[in-house]
């Protein structure tokens, strides 16, 4: 409702609460009648004392309350104030809408209820600026991928430290995330907005960045083992020498290790974060948010093989009764595990292993691809092919061409879907094959759709819009 033309908003305000105050009198009307066993839909509108049927100046919505000082202009009968309060209260409720629509949204993104009209470019209002809200997503992840740079100089330095008290001869750092880090910029944005509450002035990026700074210690922490090594000697008559190594690997901890340990959030706060996120990941089409809302498992499928495309493919699906309730980090497969379902089909069909959901749940936790209540981090989908030595690329939509013939090939390619056919929120599912031009798919929340074929241009349309890692398809095989 917020436009760059001051008299559209005020117009469209005025309709606004129009309809709210015509719905309103509608409602109080209806009940009324329904009481006292009046059709609803037959009848003129009538005074309740003297039975007058009412002329249109008697019937606009509040006004005509008003100006009748609150009696009936036919009988004087005292009017019941329930029918001007009713339409006054429908009208804010309708008015009200846009505003609690930025209130479930961050702050540092999209404003407040004082500065969600502020300008991203010359007279148009944030809410309707597509490239000014693009710009000022990207301006904070960009700052919090730049800490999370920071936060790896720092944990280097602290296990540089930790070595020189080891007595030990060398030491040896991995680190997962040296090509791609991984974090979920809406949560960290979202936690940010949450801990401020209603304090929407002390909301900004300069402050964000200064609070991950201060908890940059809290960002990675690492695990140390100790191991000894041969060296073989450099001259014939020499012996060997043993060498004492020390193996770091540096692991995030996660953006609900951060709600507690950087924002100090309370378990509301928490939840507010956690629906910032959410709505923020549906606004944006970026798939972060991942889960599928059917809570009803399905009967175990058993051994299922999908033979019509180029390539063989075993097909797990989330919601089986044998995975849909085990663990995937502290929430559930059923729910939040499209992503390592995923990699299960694509790992089983690829390699001559059998990885079922729960192990492959489990491997993405231990190698910290788990998000906290949105599902996966994107880097999953190459982590795990790179970890069962199966070559990954990554491709745009904007590249269909690739995709057809990577399939035509007999690769699998792992898409990230948004809104839309496949979901209400973010889901990964895998393109496997193709068949009379469409593409056949294995949608681990959905065997009916994996026996589907699907037009292309869908897919395409309703693909993550901002997927990491590469996405939103990565090409596998």
């Amino acid at each position: 409702m917020l436009y760059a033309a001051p008299a559209i908003t005020i117009y469209s305000c005025f309709i606004a609460a129009l309809l709210g105050a015509c719905m309103g009198s509608f409602l109080n009307c209806a009940v009324w009648r329904i009481v006292h066993g009046e059709s609803v839909l037959r009848g003129r509108s009538h005074c309740d004392a003297c039975g007058h049927v009412l002329a249109p100046r008697d019937l606009v919505p509040v006004f005509s309350y008003v100006f009748s000082r609150g009696r009936c202009r036919y009988c004087g009968a005292k009017l019941s104030p329930r029918h001007a309060v009713g339409e006054a209260v429908a009208a804010l409720v309708l008015l009200a809408l846009p505003l609690l629509f930025i209130l479930l949204l961050p702050g540092i993104i999209f404003g407040s209820l004082t500065d969600s009209g502020v300008s991203g470019a010359a007279g148009q209002p944030i809410l309707n600026d597509n490239a000014a809200i693009t710009e000022n997503m990207n301006q904070a992840a960009f700052a919090i991928n730049q800490i999370l740079g920071e936060g790896i100089e720092n944990v280097q330095e602290r296990i540089a430290n930790d070595f020189a008290g080891t007595g030990g001869d060398h030491y040896e750092v991995v680190n997962p995330y040296e090509g791609d880090l991984i974090s979920n910029a809406n949560l960290f944005i979202s936690q940010y907005c949450a801990a401020k509450n209603l304090d929407f002035a002390a909301i900004s990026l300069t402050d964000m960045e200064q609070i991950l700074r201060a908890g940059l210690t809290h960002l990675y922490s690492f695990s140390r083992t100790m191991e000894m090594r041969t060296v073989p000697a450099e001259e014939d008559g020499e012996e060997d020498t043993l060498e004492t190594w020390y193996i770091y690997t540096i692991r995030y901890n996660g953006e609900a290790y951060f709600a507690d340990t950087i924002f100090a959030l309370t378990d509301e706060q928490k939840d507010l974060a956690e629906n910032y996120a959410e709505n923020l990941s549906l606004f944006l089409g970026d798939g972060l948010f991942q889960y599928a809302p059917s809570t009803n498992t399905i009967t175990a499928l058993g051994d299922v093989r999908f033979t019509d495309g180029e390539t063989e493919v075993i097909y797990f699906n989330q919601l089986d009764e044998r995975y849909a309730n085990q663990p995937y980090g502290t929430d559930h497969i059923g729910g939040y595990g499209c992503g390592p379902t995923s990699m299960s089909i694509v790992v089983s069909s690829l390699t001559s292993e059998t990885v079922d959901p729960v192990q492959m749940a489990r491997w993405a936790y231990e190698h910290g691809y788990w998000c906290n209540k949105s599902g996966s981090y994107h880097t999953l989908i190459p982590g795990a092919a790179q970890a069962w030595g199966l070559s990954v690329e990554g491709c745009t939509a904007s590249e269909p061409q690739r995709i057809l013939d990577a399939l035509a090939d007999g690769k699998l390619v792992v898409a990230l879907m948004t809104k839309g056919h496949f979901t209400k929120s973010g889901h990964f599912i895998v393109l496997r094959g193709v068949q009379d031009e469409k593409i056949l798919v294995a949608d681990p929340a959905s065997y009916r759709r994996s026996q589907k074929a699907w037009d292309l241009s869908i897919i395409l349309n309703e693909a993550s819009r901002r997927a990491g890692a590469g996405g939103p398809f990565w090409i596998i095989g």
